[in-house]
């Protein structure tokens, strides 16, 4: 294949963004080749822009054969659906994230792709990954200089937002709409990078703490605090919120021969002469000081543009069977997490992963009913009634 003719579904932020990326011609081997959106007045806006065909559907654009692959950037509920209909039609699929709201849809599409489809490729727009500071921690980490992974914690709240922000769509920061809070929509690169940079390390337990409404009147989660259980015994730690300033964003990783920690673009490497566990088990001192080297870890220049890294990549694949960045079912793993978590922190109860898709499919589909829109809730009240209603 010469060149990759996209159409685009959902010309709104991100779609708009890859609809222009594709114009400029800065994707090698890439074109524009169509855009549809339900919204008129989407459509009009990509007429003034583009000179592509134009459709109110994606069934429509499909069955024009305008395109060689989609790249949808549609509400989070759409995702697996359009998917599927573009695969049918012989079409690669690349998504914006999430891949789908609940780990069960996820595991459906995944299970329609693999049986039927993976002849085509299917990517997913996790751009992080694309980060040189990312793959760098990542590269330390698989090079098994920190030892054995014993702690992960993740603190990041630097995703502060106003009430102006969650008023601005009636969609936003809705169960029916986007299907939760902060961690459906401001987490989910930080969720995938949690276990991709450990090499798909999952755990096994989460337990959790959230808050509905807490800073905002809104009907989803704004604030996390959740725990998890690895089967090594490691424990991790991930803690968000869109109600706090200044925010952090610091990311500590504690192995058997020292610590990592990522923060404002670094990676220090608190790097322990030996190994922990010995001297924990040998050392006949009591309160042994344990000699440790503070290494500064070089990282690369980063080159930016990391969307149309992921296009490139993909793009790629398609045409010469290289890797793609992100692949489409992977997206699954850092989904479970954020399930797991909502599931854990507003039932009060622990989460068993693999987790019952189904039941988090009726849990929210409980939330979705209950809630129905409504942007006013006292946070406090709703998280005791859910905890009864889910025990």
């Amino acid at each position: 294949m010469d060149t990759v003719r996209f159409g685009i579904v959902g010309y709104g932020n991100m779609g708009s963004h890859h609809a222009r990326s594709l114009q400029a011609g800065l994707i090698e081997g890439a074109s524009l080749g169509a855009i549809c959106d339900t919204d008129p007045a989407a459509l009009e806006r990509a007429r003034q822009k583009h000179q592509v065909p134009l459709f109110g559907t994606h069934q429509e654009m499909l069955a024009a054969r305008v395109c060689d692959a989609v790249l949808i950037a549609t509400p989070h509920y759409s995702h697996p659906p359009i998917a599927l209909d573009a695969f049918a039609a012989g079409l690669h699929v690349l998504s914006e994230k999430p891949v789908a709201v609940s780990v069960n849809a996820a595991r459906k599409l995944n299970e329609q792709y693999q049986s039927r489809y993976s002849h085509l490729k299917f990517g997913i727009m996790f751009q992080q990954r694309a980060y040189t500071l990312w793959r760098k921690l990542r590269e330390v980490i698989a090079s098994g200089e920190v030892g054995e992974i014993r702690r992960v914690t993740w603190i990041v709240t630097d995703w502060f937002r106003t009430w102006a922000y969650y008023g601005s769509g009636g969609w936003r920061a809705t169960w029916a709409g986007e299907g939760g809070g902060v961690l459906i929509n401001q987490c989910p690169h930080n969720l995938d990078l949690l276990q991709w940079l450990l090499g798909g390390m999952m755990p096994t337990r989460v337990t959790a703490v959230a808050s509905i409404g807490k800073t905002h009147p809104i009907e989803v989660e704004d604030e996390v605090n959740a725990i998890l259980e690895y089967p090594n015994g490691a424990t991790g730690h991930f803690v968000t919120s869109t109600g706090e300033a200044p925010g952090s964003n610091r990311l500590e990783i504690a192995g058997d021969r020292g610590k990592l920690v990522a923060e404002g673009g670094q990676i220090t490497f608190f790097r322990t002469v030996e190994s922990v566990d010995v001297i924990n088990r040998t050392s006949p001192k009591l309160f042994p000081l344990v000699e440790t080297w503070k290494c500064e870890i070089p990282v690369p220049p980063d080159p930016g543009k990391h969307h149309e890294q992921v296009v490139r990549a993909f793009v790629s694949g398609i045409r010469q069977g290289t890797p793609l960045i992100a692949e489409g079912v992977e997206g699954v793993r850092g989904l479970e997490l954020g399930n797991a978590m909502l599931l854990a922190g507003l039932t009060r109860q622990p989460v068993e992963l693999p987790m019952d898709g189904e039941a988090f499919d009726r849990f929210l589909e409980e939330l979705t009913h209950r809630y129905g829109g409504r942007k006013t809730l006292s946070g406090t009240a709703v998280q005791v009634d859910l905890a009864e209603s889910f025990r």
